[in-house]
């Protein structure tokens, strides 16, 4: 006789590892701008002085990069 139940399992639980593998949408989204390195150099600024009253600098030249390519380019 079957045992009562059902014959599938659900897959394991992905592992921390792989989380980190994969990529960050927002990461991605900002890559397809144009803008990482603007965007890098924000991070580790922010990083470094965990503040970003300290990282103006590098505040501006991200948003500047991103309002470029957010400017409707003339056919």
């Amino acid at each position: 006789m079957s045992r009562p139940g059902h014959a599938w399992s659900r897959p394991p639980p992905s592992s921390t590892e792989e989380d980190e593998e994969a990529e960050d949408p927002l990461d991605a989204m900002i890559a397809r701008t144009g803008c990482a390195a603007q965007h890098r150099e924000l991070q580790e600024c922010m990083a470094e002085r965990q503040d970003w009253r300290r990282c103006q600098a590098q505040v501006r030249a991200f948003g500047e990069c991103m309002a470029r390519q957010q400017r409707p380019r003339a056919p």
